[in-house]
């Protein structure tokens, strides 16, 4: 009885845990089998509220749409159980009750409607719609607010669109909500338009107050035009934010990045959001941050490196700027980092090596510069790496060679330097390889033959020699060369035959030799074969090209020989052939091209053209791009009749003469959008037009011909506008104002008169260049000019516009570049000019402008200034010494590229600026200008006092004319700072005291004019002085010394003279030659001339 009384316990423990779990097994036993019958039924009946289909929209695929997608509800049987055996169904254990619904990805098409019964699913915590489509013009239902239990709600990617109802702020035991990536399309008048959804800050503010439980709020697409309350930082469970794309302004509450939970943030793409980084806290647990394509600016600070847990950092496009911080190698963790389009600048720090898991490093278009550290050899997991369109410098480290698992590599457009290096070759993994526009030399190492897995290389523009590297033909996988704007030599391998998957190879610009290898026209892949502006020789033939895979045959520039064989009708894919200025000794017959059927883009500019009479034939293939620049067309062929699909046209420089004929007019009239007649010799329209008939173009010149009659009105979607240098005659008529679409107007050199209209200043918005030079234009300049004006060039030149110049003018803030040269403008100085920042050069000359230039309450500005000309006035007072300071553009003598010059004007397409000046006692009209080039000349007026030392400050500048006021006192010795100066003309002044002997120092300078003034003394003697005639110091009585006659009392040792400056020292011929030889070039690139001293100027020159 005692031991019974022993184990009792025992047993009645065993008892109570065997019947704990039987009514456990009894309980699951039924919840498996029992489903509310209630619940069933509003589930079946949900299920006859959708269609069930697969929509295809390329948008889907963004959202990897149908990736394990199906129709869940096809599982639904009503003599099943909902709870065991329904997709997507979750019922609670206990009662029986629908807890959890995913429909996610299954096919589901309909409205979500108010009645739906989804809303009598009281008891859902967990609700899940996500990428299905219910397109339609009904919004969320405000029913949602009804399921008050729920947990998670997620209705993303579904096509929703409409305001987000209030109700949706009653779930306040929300943990999960994402309504991101929404949006309704749809089209009209052919285009596609968007509905997206839409919060309003009061819903969001309910929301957050309501919620407060919330760790995920996903947001994407959601249109929230306002700024974010600062209570969003008060949720302290958030683990998630993510509103990307949703128009945010205001600043980012920065408190949200210390949230202590806080895990992923994302707000890109919202550009008009600021903010900035705070001071994070150590133990963070942040391990996304996306910021890309907003505002946010500011250092990033050096608390960055507390982020241990971050994985992913993007800062794209953002405003942050300075140095990255050594802290930056802290995180440890990281394995995306994205700084592409900020304003980093600087090296980049050692510490970035530390990044041990980074897999992607991204740092296109930033401003850092300066080497690669050999730091960057340690990132063992690196896969991409990108550094286009930055500053770096210096060579390719070595240690680049460790990067063992880098398949993706591109230094495209950087300022690295030297021979590559060998080490590249171990990139085992390499699939691409992308160093292209920089300034590497030597030969491409053949070591590049070792990347077998490489698919594209890419090395154009820089300064490789040698052959083509023949190691590359080893590698099987490429299937993309470019080496195209280098110094290859030599022939084209046939090897490159054995490279069976290539379909591209571009080596264009490049000195290659020999005739083109035929194996290259039947390649089994190769589509694209680029070869331009070689040296490349032999006869063209194309020999059993039926089956060529050719697309794109580029063989402009070359010297090939013999006819254009007719077997390149053979070419069944051909779409894009270039053959432009191939040296043919023979005429090319154009008609051989008709042939071949697939033709759309054709250039044959340079050549020697036979354009035989033919009917017209409407089997020729539909060109729609055709260059005929330059090959001897005497008029317009007639197969142009057949071409209406006509895109580009470009018939200029050739010798096509009279009237365009009617039948031209309706070539490409509802297609093209470039069209060039320019240097030819027609006269005018066969047929009289209003406006010219194609209603598409974009570009229209007709410049350089001998039209004649009113000027002609282009469509209204014109943006370029060209005909200059024509006979055009009359008044502008009104009709152009119609045109409001001008970005390029260039209308200068006519016999154009009347009054320029009042309505070019109104579309200025638009307009960036308005050339109307050299006419007969009269009255004033339009009155105003609209807030927001877009103009970048005015050019009013050489006509005989009077009044005043229009303060609206400086509503212009863009403006670069104002000439009203030559003209009857009658007006003070305009000093409001210095407020436009852009302003680079500005011509005032021969007009009626009077009175100071300065005054003493002028605000000096002209910071971007780099010519001013003020001759043939009626200025006079005193130069001050203060507003040279701040023309800071010619504070600092400019780098001269002469092989790669940049000319003002030309950021824009089509167009250059030009300007006429007095260079070097001869007028010139620079048919273009060097940025480079900066000049003063204040000549013919009637300022007087002495001349500012300051002037000498400006050491880049190129040309200095004072010549014919009142000037007295010294030449100023600090002329001598003047290193770039080549033209300086201080004559007819009453300048006194001796010629300062540092003017010896500018080996540069070419002119020189001291005539006419009361120097005394010897004339230094030595470096470009030695070159200077008699006319440069006639006029000055008391002057002795070579080159005058007169000879100085003493005259001293021409070059043994250390006793002055030491500037002098080391001078000898060759020095001047080179001095002499750079003036040349600034002279011959930067115009031509128009002037009757020709023979002063065969003499010097």
């Amino acid at each position: 009885m005692w031991k019974m009384n022993q184990y009792l316990p025992l047993f009645l423990i065993a008892s109570c845990l065997f019947f704990i779990s039987h009514s456990q097994t009894i309980s699951n036993t039924s919840s498996q089998h029992r489903c509310l019958l209630d619940q069933s039924s509003a589930l079946l009946q949900l299920r006859k509220e959708f269609v069930e289909k697969r929509i295809y929209y390329d948008e889907y695929d963004l959202f990897d749409y149908y990736n394990g997608s199906y129709p869940k509800m096809k599982s639904w049987k009503a003599d099943s159980d909902c709870c065991s055996n329904w997709d997507g169904v979750t019922c609670d254990a206990h009662n029986g009750h629908v807890i959890g619904l995913d429909l996610s990805k299954s096919w589901l098409c309909g409205p979500l409607k108010s009645n739906s019964s989804l809303f009598r699913l009281h008891h859902l915590r967990k609700l899940n719609l996500a990428l299905n489509n219910f397109s339609s013009f009904t919004t969320i239902p405000s029913e949602f607010g009804q399921l008050v239990r729920l947990t998670h709600l997620n209705l993303s990617r579904s096509f929703l669109h409409g305001r987000i109802p209030s109700e949706i702020s009653w779930l306040s035991n929300l943990v999960s909500l994402d309504l991101s990536f929404n949006y309704f399309q749809y089209f009209v008048a052919a285009d596609y338009h968007y509905k997206f959804l839409k919060l309003r800050r009061i819903d969001l503010e309910a929301l957050v107050q309501n919620v407060t439980y919330l760790r995920e709020l996903h947001l994407d697409d959601v249109d929230l035009p306002w700024s974010l309350p600062q209570s969003l930082a008060n949720l302290s469970s958030l683990t998630s934010l993510s509103l990307s794309w949703c128009i945010l302004l205001g600043e980012f509450p920065s408190d949200i990045f210390l949230l202590p939970k806080i895990q992923a943030i994302d707000v890109s793409g919202n550009n008009n959001l600021t903010g900035f980084l705070p001071n994070f806290r150590s133990g963070s647990s942040l391990k996304q941050l996306r910021l890309s394509s907003t505002n946010f600016s500011g250092e990033l600070p050096n608390a960055i490196g507390n982020l241990k847990s971050l994985n992913f950092l993007d800062l794209s496009g953002t405003n942050f700027s300075g140095e990255l911080p050594e802290s930056i190698g802290n995180l440890k963790s990281l394995s995306h980092l994205d700084l592409s389009g900020a304003n980093f600048f600087g090296e980049l720090p050692n510490s970035i090596g530390k990044l041990e898991s980074l897999n992607a490093l991204y740092l296109r278009s930033t401003n850092f510069s300066g080497k690669l550290p050999d730091s960057i050899g340690n990132l063992n997991s690196l896969n991409y790496l990108e550094l286009d369109l930055s500053k770096f410098s210096g060579e390719i480290p070595p240690s680049i060679g460790n990067l063992s698992q880098l398949t993706y590599l591109s230094l495209y457009w950087n300022n690295f330097n030297g021979q590559l290096p060998s080490t590249l070759g171990n990139l085992a993994k390499l699939t691409s390889l992308d160093l292209g526009y920089n300034l590497f030399f030597g030969k491409v190492p053949s070591s590049l033959g070792n990347l077998t897995q490489l698919e594209e290389l890419f090395l154009p523009y820089n300064n490789f020699e040698g052959r083509f590297p023949v190691s590359l033909t080893n590698i099987t996988k490429l299937t993309r060369i470019g080496i195209s704007g280098n110094q290859l030599k030599g022939s084209i391998p046939s090897e490159i035959s054995k490279l069976t998957n290539l379909s591209l190879l571009a080596l264009s610009y490049n000195s290659l030799t020999g005739a083109i290898p035929l194996v290259l026209y039947t390649m089994p892949s190769l589509s694209e074969l680029i070869l331009n502006q070689n040296q490349l020789t032999g006869p063209l033939q194309f020999q059993n090209i039926s089956s060529s895979q050719l697309n794109i045959l580029g063989l402009s520039g070359n010297k090939l020989d013999g006819p254009v064989p007719r077997s390149i009708a053979n070419f069944t894919k051909l779409r894009e052939l270039y053959l432009s200025s191939i040296n043919l000794k023979d005429k090319m017959e154009l008609n051989i091209f008709f042939q071949v059927k697939e033709l759309q883009y054709l250039d044959l500019s340079g050549n020697n053209l036979l354009v035989s009479k033919e009917n017209i034939n409407s089997t020729h293939p539909k060109i729609s791009y055709l260059l005929l620049s330059s090959c001897n067309l005497r008029e317009f062929p007639d197969f142009l009749k057949a071409q209406n699909e006509l895109n580009t046209l470009d018939l200029s420089n050739n010798k096509i003469e009279g009237k365009i004929p009617k039948w031209f007019c309706n070539v490409g009239k509802g297609t093209l959008q470039y069209l060039n007649l320019s240097f030819n010799l027609l006269s005018g329209f066969e047929q009289p037009l209003k406006v010219l008939p194609w209603k598409f173009i974009i570009y229209l010149d007709l410049r350089s011909n001998m039209l004649q009659g009113s000027l002609p009105i282009p469509p209204l979607s014109t943006s370029y506008f060209f005909a200059s240098n024509n006979n055009l005659t009359g008044k502008i008529p009104q009709m152009i104002c119609k045109v409001n679409s001008l970005q390029v107007l260039d209308i200068s050199n006519n016999q154009l008169i009347g009054q320029i209209p009042q309505c070019f200043g109104h579309f200025s918005n638009s307009l960036l260049v308005l050339n109307m030079r050299n006419n007969c234009f009269q009255g004033n300049l339009p009155k105003s000019f609209m807030k927001g004006c877009s103009l970048v060039t005015l050019d009013l030149s050489h006509n005989q516009i009077q009044g005043k110049i229009p303060r609206s003018l400086a509503q212009c803030r863009m403006l670069e570049v104002l000439n009203l040269g030559n003209n009857n403008i009658n007006d003070a100085f305009p000093f409001w000019l210095q407020s436009l920042p852009e302003l680079r050069i500005l011509v005032l000359r021969t007009n009626g402008f009077h009175g100071p230039i300065w005054t003493p309450h002028t605000s000096f500005g002209f910071s971007k200034l780099h010519v001013i000309d003020l001759s043939h006035n009626n200025f006079f007072g005193r130069l001050p010494s203060e507003c040279f300071k701040t023309w800071n553009a010619m504070l600092m003598v400019p780098t001269k590229d002469y092989s790669q010059p940049e000319y003002m004007g030309s950021q824009f397409n089509y167009y250059e600026d030009s300007m006429t000046i007095v260079n070097k006692g001869l007028e010139i009209f620079l048919v273009k200008i060097l940025t480079i080039f900066t000049a003063i000349d204040l000549s013919n007026n009637r300022f007087y006092g002495e001349i500012p030392n300051s002037v000498g400050n400006l050491k880049g500048l190129i040309l200095l004319n004072l010549s014919s006021n009142s000037f007295i006192g010294h030449v100023p010795s600090s002329l001598g700072n003047l290193t770039s100066l080549e033209s300086l003309d201080l004559s007819q002044n009453k300048l006194s005291g001796e010629i300062p002997q540092q003017l010896i120092g500018l080996t540069f300078l070419e002119y020189l004019n001291l005539s006419h003034n009361q120097l005394i003394g010897p004339i230094p003697q030595g470096g470009q002085f030695w070159t200077f005639e008699i006319s440069t110091f006639e006029g000055n009585l008391a002057l002795c010394g070579s080159p005058l006659p007169k000879k100085c009392g003493i005259e001293p040792p021409t070059y043994e003279t250390r006793q002055e400056s030491s500037i002098v020292e080391g001078f000898d011929w060759k020095v001047i030659v080179i001095g002499y030889a750079c003036g040349l070039m600034i002279g011959l690139v930067i115009g031509h001339f128009a002037t009757s001293r020709t023979d002063w100027f065969v003499r010097n020159f």
